[in-house]
């Protein structure tokens, strides 16, 4: 499968929006980080932006790795396949653990006075090690496996699909993983951890993945049109309405993360709701506006990967330089977030200097 720019424009701006919601947390958005500035969940607009990414990016990046991976096993064999992927997924997810991981906690406890240099020796003795974002390097590994043994019991091509199916049938596999992830979250809850996973996230993540897996070879995801895109636009940006109105009126009306309650119903089928529109209306329109590149979408995109890999200590590093900025929060997180994201491409240029890199990230 050739490269496709608009593909890989996608793939900058979903590596940009997660180094923005790791910073939207620091300043009252809502999940799991290393330090934050403001309480939880305590800014209404960032909480919403981190929920709306939340129901797709990683899913969106799923999508995208199911889509390579057929071209990826047919070319290489099952043998190399795995050998790759393990370098390419293992090797930075083993960094990550071992080494960004106790640094970046050690970078969040200088803000409580404690020496980052020691702190980090300190956090890498005491075990504090977990894989952070490359979570999603494990659970791709999980896949590659998955996909070879699916391949090793079923010789031949991964069954195929030509086109993006209807509205009638997206729907049904909205409702279908909406359900399953809220099955899940009865005994998983959002934020809860099972290996580093939220698996309470995963149905979507399966299906998109599959979906990837079965649009490969036709090269479907290049061929969505407005048609396709327009009803589900218009389902998320009734979501975008819902979820506020929902929250508003239905706080105190039981968890939204899980548990048996319909505010555990309405957001586990919000997001597969929200997030087809938002996948569909950016694969249309990143094809029909932003196809062809230029020498800076090509040097973001050739450093993507690695700046998802190093942005955790970069976020954590620069909100703590700006903590005692007296500015609001939305300000803090504008600056510091676009900071990050420049600071996060700039650092994996730098990782790309290290003898052998380049096959890895």
């Amino acid at each position: 499968m050739p490269r496709n720019s608009s593909i890989d424009h996608i793939r900058i701006v979903l590596t940009t929006l997660v180094i923005l919601h790791h910073t939207a947390i620091v300043y009252g958005g809502s999940g799991g980080w290393y330090w934050r500035q403001e309480t939880d969940g305590s800014n209404p607009l960032l909480l919403l932006f981190n929920a709306v990414n939340q129901s797709f990016f990683m899913g969106f990046f799923f999508l995208l790795a199911g889509y390579y991976t057929p071209q990826s096993f047919d070319r290489k064999g099952a043998r190399r396949f795995l050998a790759d992927r393990f370098l390419r997924l293992g090797l930075p997810l083993v960094v990550y653990f071992f080494i960004l991981s106790p640094m970046t906690i050690a970078l969040a406890r200088t803000s409580g006075g404690h020496p980052f240099w020691s702190g980090w020796w300190l956090m890498a003795r005491r075990g504090k090690f977990e894989p952070g974002p490359l979570w999603f390097a494990e659970s791709l590994l999980i896949f590659a496996l998955a996909y070879a043994a699916w391949r090793a019991c079923r010789p031949g091509r991964f069954a195929e699909i030509s086109h993006i199916p209807g509205p009638a049938t997206l729907a049904l596999a909205a409702v279908a993983v909406g359900l399953a992830s809220f099955l899940i979250r009865l005994a998983v809850p959002t934020g809860k951890l099972i290996l580093w996973l939220q698996l309470g996230y995963f149905p979507p993540y399966v299906l998109l993945f599959v979906f990837g897996c079965k649009a490969a070879r036709n090269q479907v995801l290049e061929r969505v049109t407005l048609a396709n895109a327009k009803p589900w636009a218009v389902v998320s940006v009734a979501m975008l309405v819902l979820l506020p109105i929902v929250i508003a009126t239905r706080g105190g009306h039981g968890a939204f993360n899980g548990g048996w309650s319909w505010n555990a119903v309405i957001y586990a089928l919000w997001d597969p709701l929200i997030a087809w529109g938002i996948i569909l209306t950016l694969l249309w329109s990143f094809r029909t506006y932003w196809a062809g590149e230029n020498r800076l979408t090509v040097w973001l995109a050739r450093r993507a990967y690695g700046a998802y890999i190093v942005h955790p200590p970069v976020v954590v590093a620069l909100s703590l330089c700006a903590r005692e900025w007296a500015t609001p929060p939305l300000v803090k997180f504008a600056v510091v977030g676009l900071a990050a994201c420049a600071g996060s491409f700039v650092t994996a240029s730098g990782v790309l200097l290290i003898p052998g890199t380049r096959r890895i990230v």
